[in-house]
């Protein structure tokens, strides 16, 4: 990767998800209502919006060459070769039903990683940031991963069977073989199931050693690359791997990852 992350853009993207997660807790605390996106799960408000605008205008401030994009619609073409990638509210159902587990996430991406598959690409930083739980996660190459400011010891590797999986399938997928087959061969092999709601809430997690690994399929940029970065930075592994035509992102130890994987692809 030419392009690299500043000290700087650490201190920014820090500031940037404690303000858009602080914004984004004050607006449900004055009272929101959402608006269903896909499904009675997948939801917005206005909160999300505003978080999304905060973030999007002083980035387009401060990082004028820089490309940004955002779950809510926030897009800039940059000339840096490095873009910014915006989840103003990570675990919207969780948020607007007032539950704690929710976030505001930011990552920092390499554009000019050719070596590396588009959905999976280089990440130069992340930022996860809990309000309620007042937990900032950073991390990214060349960085150790922190939590609140302190190192995070290096992940411990373990294979699925000793560690609890982090997960998430809608009930729809449910009744799709193609997808719930291999979903239910990774959840068996766990020590046991977590499905809490946000993936970057998830991840951070990951890092830090409360949950063991993390798997979902079909993610978007914003609900991997932050917690990427940060797992990564912790001394875990990451993959993405196609199975009957869907992605599968995992993340933790290697030995465990590598069980996911294997566990996915089998039969």
């Amino acid at each position: 990767m030419s392009a690299f992350a500043t000290e700087e853009d650490f201190v920014l993207a820090a500031s940037l998800v404690r303000e858009a997660g602080a914004l984004a807790f004050a607006m449900r605390e004055e009272g929101l209502t959402g608006r269903q996106k896909t499904s009675v799960s997948d939801v917005v408000t206005a909160a999300d919006h505003a978080a999304e605008k905060l973030i999007l205008e002083t980035l387009r401030r401060l990082r004028p060459d820089d490309g940004i994009v955002g779950e809510e619609g926030a897009s800039h073409q940059g000339t840096s070769g490095r873009t910014w990638v915006i989840d103003p509210v990570d675990g919207t159902y969780n948020f607007l039903s007032g539950s704690p587990y929710w976030c505001s996430a930011l990552a920092l991406r390499a554009d000019e990683d050719t070596d590396l598959p588009v959905d999976n690409p280089g990440v130069l930083l992340g930022a996860v940031f809990q309000p309620q739980e007042d937990k900032l996660w950073l991390g990214g190459p060349g960085r150790a991963a922190t939590l609140n400011g302190g190192a995070l010891p290096a992940l411990p590797d373990a294979g699925l069977d000793r560690l609890s999986a982090g997960t998430y399938l809608h009930p729809t997928w449910l009744m799709r073989s193609e997808v719930a087959g291999p979903w239910t061969r990774a959840a068996a092999g766990a020590a046991t199931i977590r499905m809490l709601g946000s993936g970057s809430c998830d991840l951070g997690s990951v890092a830090t050693g409360r949950l063991g690994v993390w798997f979902q399929h079909s993610c978007p940029e914003w609900d991997w690359l932050p917690g990427k970065a940060i797992v990564e930075a912790a001394g875990g592994a990451t993959a993405v791997i196609e199975v009957n035509g869907f992605r599968w992102y995992v993340a933790g130890p290697a030995a465990a990852v590598r069980d996911v994987q294997r566990l996915l692809v089998e039969g």
